[in-house]
């Protein structure tokens, strides 16, 4: 009696055991799942309450008239690179006097030209073909430059004004990607028919 009793008992704990073995195995994925999941969340960048808003991304009126002013592409590119470096060389002195706002301008600027430029050889690469080529080049290589000088700003920056360099520089390897994507389109190796 005591031994068919035992029986039972154990035989009550295997089943009890298996319930629980299988739920466990049930409830693993969506553990994992949750888990997963609210890493992802919180591994994106929120930013913070008070951080500055970012700048306009304008060119002076200056700027654009000296651009405009320039029909061949290879001196256009030129200028803009050297209208990109009189604006961060701005921004590093506005850095150094801590005027954070005004730096957020030029770094605003600095950003427009960089977009116009992108923007304007992509037009002429449509219109001029292979010759705009090498000018995509000269633009990569200028950014190229930049991208230290923009991480040493945004290093000694306070926690408010951080963001937006952070994300132009960002914005810059984007830029620079940008830049070689024309040389690996069809527009460098043209289609042979056969």
């Amino acid at each position: 009696m005591e031994s068919k009793r035992l029986d039972d008992i154990t035989a009550g704990n295997m089943i009890q055991r298996s319930r629980n073995g299988r739920s466990f195995y049930f409830a693993l994925p969506v553990v994992l799942i949750f888990i997963f999941s609210t890493s992802s969340i919180l591994s994106q960048e929120i930013p913070p309450d008070d951080i500055a808003p970012p700048p306009i991304k304008q060119l002076s009126k200056t700027e654009k008239s000296q651009l405009d002013a320039e029909d061949e592409v290879k001196k256009r590119t030129k200028l803009a690179l050297d209208l990109m470096d009189l604006r961060l060389k701005k921004a590093e002195e506005l850095h150094s006097r801590q005027e954070f706002p005004e730096m957020f301008l030029e770094l605003g600027g600095f950003h427009g030209l960089m977009d116009n430029t992108l923007e304007f050889l992509n037009r002429s690469v449509r219109s001029e073909g292979g010759k705009v080529l090498n000018n995509f080049k000269r633009l990569e290589i200028g950014l190229r430059m930049f991208t230290p000088r923009l991480e040493i700003i945004r290093r000694d920056l306070p926690q408010r004004f951080e963001f937006y360099p952070r994300n132009l520089i960002k914005y810059l390897r984007d830029a620079r990607s940008k830049a070689i994507e024309p040389f690996f389109g069809n527009t460098v190796i043209p289609n042979r028919k056969t």
